[in-house]
């Protein structure tokens, strides 16, 4: 199978399980420097070892973080184990990268005033809904978000502080839509 019939398999059976496109798009990326990286040999003619050395050289010379080694690693154990159904012992002995335990850097509250600050009108209210969405988990007012990551609804907080000018948005979008 080449190269370009390969990746169409592998396009194919992520749209059967129903992933989403961003996901595919990361799968493919990851197969296709996979087959590079290793001279455009077949994964069916690579294993254990060729993985390790692929996922490796990311961290050392591509210097990625964990969370992108290991979604290069998913990407390649869904391709032998969906694409090629080759469910190897081995592929479950491949080991993941840790995720470093740093805090995250976050903005003090005077740094996002000052962020917001700059905003006005609609960016001002969208920058607004996602830091006050995502920050305060004990409102009981709260936002569905329909067909998100995955093609799956979440629901999210919405601030109180937030709540007028949602409304005057909502009003303006109506008044618009109406024209």
């Amino acid at each position: 199978m080449a190269a370009v019939r390969l990746l169409d398999a592998v396009r194919l059976r992520i749209r059967a399980k129903h992933y989403s496109y961003l996901t595919e798009q990361a799968y493919l990326h990851w197969v296709r420097r996979f087959i590079q990286f290793h001279g455009k040999r077949h994964p069916r003619d690579m294993g254990k070892a060729e993985i390790e050395a692929f996922l490796t050289a990311l961290a050392t010379r591509g210097k990625v973080s964990s969370s992108t080694q290991n979604q290069a690693l998913a990407a390649l154990l869904f391709l032998y184990r969906e694409v090629l159904d080759a469910d190897f012992p081995w592929l479950d002995g491949v080991v993941r990268a840790k995720r470093s335990h740093h805090v995250p850097v976050v903005l003090t509250r005077r740094e996002v005033w000052a962020l917001l600050g700059q905003l006005n009108a609609e960016p001002w209210m969208i920058a607004s809904l996602l830091y006050g969405s995502g920050l305060r988990l004990l409102e009981y007012r709260c936002l569905t978000v329909r067909d998100g990551k995955g093609r799956k609804d979440r629901v999210v907080p919405l601030a109180e502080t937030l709540l007028e000018h949602v409304r005057v948005q909502m009003d303006v979008a109506t008044r618009t839509a109406q024209v």
